[in-house]
């Protein structure tokens, strides 16, 4: 018996880390639709208040908030995947140790 087959998780867990480290650094590649959104109305808005000469504290606040949503679901995403990846990787060692303790004995 082989080494359990965790290329599809591994590379999905490589892709979520990009996704990741892509929202921390301000990127807008890896947010939903509805956080894109969400973004693009807080960057009008703000602009939009400093043109009328006021703060754009509240479309700063707006954006960070949708920032730090992208980033907590990617972490879920991320846990899930990596827990995902060390069952099947347990099943396998389980499966393995049976199959040694039920065959013959040399």
């Amino acid at each position: 018996m082989g080494k359990p087959d965790t290329r599809r998780l591994d590379k999905e867990i490589r892709l979520t880390e990009r996704k990741l480290e892509a929202v921390r650094n301000g990127e807008m590649w890896p947010l939903t639709g509805q956080e894109r959104r969400q973004v693009l109305r807080g960057l009008v808005g703000g602009s939009y208040q400093v043109a009328r000469g006021k703060s754009a504290a509240r479309a700063e606040r707006q954006m960070d908030s949708v920032s730090t949503s992208a980033e907590t679901r990617l972490i879920a995403e991320l846990t899930a995947l990596q827990i995902e990846r060390q069952r099947i990787v347990t099943e396998a060692a389980t499966a393995k140790a049976a199959k040694k303790s039920s065959g013959w004995m040399w």
